[in-house]
């Protein structure tokens, strides 16, 4: 038998209070990459990443991981939420929220112990954070922030990690320690599906993305799906910005 999708998305729509936010989406991810999901303002793509994950529900369509619907497979899937989504002000320490990664292992009856406390501190030193461990969450910059939730979901040890606008207003140098560490789970085998807006850098961060505008437009290799006309497609109510961004693209794609 065949090995089945790492992540299968059939028939896929969603609605709030009535109103269609996405339509009939197929989608199959089959093996380890950087996986861009690219489109305008409004075009769903946070909400085509929170219902294959369950936190909005589906209208129509079904989602699987490894084959398996997600409550089979929680554990193996990691999620990196928008930072506008967090309530940065309450009281907990980088440490600690890094720790969170840890739980889904450790059942309702264990506490957290030496391994989960020494892998947390691993997964902040990878991200750079080590430094801030008992820092207050809310006294740490944008993306200082978004380097911690990075750091949680990489102390879930997941093989599917899906990222909702990690490098938005995030500074170059986190950014930076952000894509690298990206790239290395990639390199480890794992599946990285992250939600982006600067199609000037997916050109050249992605192995694959997906054009969406409330239905997937195009889906497979960048430079396959990055040409003009599916941007035309995509972006067909921001045609002014077509022009530019063409340019952008094929900058991207020369540079080594």
């Amino acid at each position: 038998m065949s090995t089945p999708p790492l992540l299968e998305l059939h028939d896929v729509t969603v609605a709030y209070h009535g109103r269609p936010v996405l339509w009939h989406v197929d989608l199959a991810v089959e093996s380890p990459c950087l996986f861009g999901i690219i489109g305008p303002n409004g075009a769903g793509k946070s909400t085509l990443v929170k219902a294959a994950l369950g936190i909005v529900p589906l209208a129509d369509g079904w989602v699987k991981f490894f084959g398996e619907p997600l409550d089979r497979v929680r554990g193996r899937v990691g999620y990196v939420p928008q930072r506008e989504s967090v309530d940065w002000d309450f009281p907990v320490r980088a440490i600690d929220v890094v720790l969170m990664g840890t739980y889904h292992r450790l059942g309702w009856m264990r506490r957290v112990g030496r391994a989960e406390r020494e892998l947390a501190a691993a997964c902040l030193d990878r991200v750079g954070m080590a430094d801030f461990a008992t820092r207050q969450i809310g006294r740490l910059s944008g993306g200082q922030q978004q380097r911690v939730f990075l750091a949680r979901a990489l102390a879930q040890q997941a093989e599917i990690y899906f990222l909702d606008e990690p490098l938005a207003g995030v500074d170059a140098q986190s950014q930076q320690q952000i894509f690298r560490v990206l790239s290395e789970l990639r390199d480890e085998g794992k599946l990285v599906l992250i939600v982006h807006h600067d199609l000037r850098t997916a050109a050249t961060w992605f192995d694959r993305v997906a054009l969406v505008d409330m239905r997937l437009v195009a889906a497979g290799p960048t430079a396959e799906v990055l040409s003009r006309e599916n941007l035309a497609r995509t972006y067909s109510g921001h045609l002014e910005v077509l022009d530019e961004l063409g340019r952008a693209v094929e900058a991207g794609r020369r540079t080594p």
